[in-house]
């Protein structure tokens, strides 16, 4: 299997078409895309956006039920920045900044997890500002950042996870047009506990149907190159 995981990558000596696949990924990992919707940008991060990262990730409440840790002063949040700048340079998997357009600031990000280049599957991870929460704004970014992960990236498949104690995330999940498939219980350390996380996907096939059906609802298109 060809996975990537925080930039570490394992190639078989067989494996020369998913090699080149694997490097078209990285390729569009290293120049990011700007993806618009109505309200929102998916954009590269910047160093600058520290500031608006610390407005949200100081706040324990946002991130409750994931492994990070609320940043303690803004150093943590630019040392959080350079770490995805640096990742994303290196070829990822790719991490987007969230920009709401009418503050013209960065509200969270959404980007992958993991790649499997060889079964063309990856998982997807998002944070939203919680002065933001309830807004439609975690599906509008999940919905945004699909078509980059199907038609760029060529993947068929793509996961996201949340905790069971965090309901809400899988309702973001489902308006994005994700399908619920299992519980893996116990699976991953979060606060000091071992979370039952509610595992979800969504097909190529699957979103290409649900276009089919919508349209492009709240997707305005993809720029290249940074903003």
């Amino acid at each position: 299997m060809i996975r990537y995981l925080q930039g570490l990558l394992t190639i078989p000596e067989d494996a020369q078409t998913d090699a080149a696949s694997l490097e078209h990924m990285r390729a569009a990992f290293r120049n990011l895309p700007v993806l618009e919707s109505d309200r929102l940008l998916l954009r590269a991060p910047r160093i600058h956006d520290a500031e608006d990262m610390y407005a949200y990730a100081r706040d324990a409440e946002n991130c409750r039920y994931v492994m990070w840790e609320a940043h303690a002063n803004v150093w943590e949040s630019r040392d959080a920045l350079r770490s995805i700048i640096h990742r994303n340079r290196r070829g990822g998997p790719g991490t987007y900044a969230i920009e709401l357009k009418s503050e013209a600031r960065m509200i969270g990000t959404i980007g992958f997890q993991w790649i499997d280049a060889q079964h063309g599957s990856g998982e997807v991870g998002y944070s939203i500002a919680r002065r933001l929460w309830n807004h439609g704004l975690a599906t509008e970014a999940l919905r945004t950042l699909l078509p980059f992960a199907f038609d760029t990236l060529g993947l068929r498949r793509v996961e996201a996870r949340h905790d069971m104690l965090n309901p809400a995330s899988g309702q973001v999940m489902s308006h994005a047009g994700f399908r619920p498939e299992g519980i893996a219980r116990g699976s991953v350390r979060v606060k000091g506990r071992m979370a039952d996380m509610a595992c979800y996907a969504i097909l190529r096939e699957d979103w290409q149907a649900l276009m089919g059906v919508e349209g492009n609802p709240g997707i305005g298109g993809q720029k290249e190159g940074g903003r």
